[in-house]
């Protein structure tokens, strides 16, 4: 009966804050309302956590999360998002989703938001949408430091969408120093590293001891990289590893 009654709770906090919110985002931008608002509904899911039901009313709001996304209500799932995250911050799943619900899909939608017609209004707003999925896998690694999986999102999101390739090789190896990380990780680091203007033989190094420790680490994108670096920094043909 009690956990009915939360229920019922949690959904009319919800009902009661999309209300005035939508039609703040009405007249705003989608992006920058969102960047703003988003703060003052975390009090909201915090209220909500106090009622001893953290777990259950994280779960409901992913779950409204996720019809947001369905219905492309960017801003709406920005604010369960971080009221989900504010619940469970120990949750790995619920920054992860919501970092690439804002950095992807988000920002390719305002990419590609055929009612605005301008380009460059377009294009900021993909690009706040990419910071604020960038500032959940921040916030999510402050508070969870050791989980792989957050510091190998946010490599892919400096690398995907970002294009920086310091920023994703720094974040790679972060992952590949972490129990449970995955075997690719620190080969990611050195592939990325390789792109970096001024630190190729430092890459090219780095490179050279994952092709030495046998064939499993000897893939096309290794020995494409290797090459690619002899090339750019006159290694001798005699000291090449591809020749």
């Amino acid at each position: 009966m009690m956990r009915a009654f939360w229920l019922i709770l949690i959904f009319a906090v919800g009902g009661a804050i999309k209300i005035p919110a939508e039609q703040n985002l009405a007249r705003q931008s989608q992006a920058r309302a969102a960047l703003s608002l988003g703060e003052k509904f975390r009090e909201g899911a915090l209220l909500a956590s106090l009622s001893g039901l953290r777990a259950l009313a994280a779960n409901v709001l992913y779950i409204e999360a996720h019809v947001a996304w369905e219905q492309t209500q960017w801003a709406r799932m920005l604010l369960l998002f971080r009221q989900v995250t504010a619940l469970q911050p120990g949750v790995v799943l619920f920054w992860d989703t919501a970092a690439w619900h804002m950095a992807w899909n988000a920002s390719a939608a305002a990419l590609n938001d055929s009612r605005e017609p301008r380009v460059a209004l377009r294009v900021r707003r993909q690009r706040e949408f990419i910071e604020i999925g960038r500032q959940f896998l921040v916030r999510g690694i402050e508070l969870n430091p050791n989980q792989p999986q957050l510091h190998e999102a946010l490599a892919r999101l400096y690398r995907d969408k970002l294009h920086d390739h310091t920023g994703a090789s720094d974040s790679f190896a972060r992952a590949a120093a972490l129990p449970g990380a995955a075997a690719y990780d620190e080969r990611f680091s050195a592939y990325e590293l390789s792109y970096c203007e001024g630190m190729e033989a430092d890459a090219y190094e780095r490179l050279r001891q994952l092709y030495q420790r046998g064939e499993r680490e000897r893939l096309p994108t290794l020995l494409a990289r290797i090459h690619a670096l002899e090339e750019k920094l006159g290694v001798p043909n005699a000291d090449r590893v591809i020749r």
